[in-house]
């Protein structure tokens, strides 16, 4: 079997510019908070050695989770609430959360067997379904 990694970077970097772009746009924030976005990115594309493939990963999610949580504080503030995104916001929190506590789960319990290992990731592909799917439902939500 062929090692795959290499797609990795392009993975990390690829869903932190993405939904970086996205949330900076929807909250209206300043331009130049793309520069630092941009930079992460870019230097998660670059695949070195002085911080392995996880450590990125949580890392952008760790940025997601900022970005998503400042979008619900946000909508929960305003004295209008427009609940379009807030389910697709909320899952996205909520993944990207859990995400990284799984990862510091998984490392702290080193010794877990493969079932448990199994149990823990597939509530994490359950919870990916659910984020998908209200992102489907948010957009057919729009459309209407």
């Amino acid at each position: 079997m062929k090692d795959l990694n290499f797609i990795f970077p392009y993975f990390v970097s690829g869903e932190l510019l993405l939904l970086g772009v996205l949330f900076i746009r929807k909250l209206r924030l300043s331009y130049y908070w793309y520069i630092p976005i941009v930079a992460l990115a870019g230097y998660f594309f670059i695949d070195n050695s002085t911080i392995n493939n996880e450590v990125k990963k949580v890392i952008s999610n760790i940025v997601v989770i900022c970005f998503a949580g400042y979008a619900l504080l946000m909508e929960i503030k305003s004295n209008k609430i427009n609940d379009r995104f807030m389910l697709a916001d909320s899952f996205i929190f909520l993944y990207y959360a859990l995400s990284v506590f799984l990862f510091f789960l998984l490392r702290q319990l080193s010794d877990l067997g493969e079932a448990e290992a199994k149990v823990i990731w597939n509530i994490n592909n359950l919870l990916c379904s659910f984020l998908y799917l209200s992102i489907i439902y948010t957009f057919l939500k729009l459309k209407k």
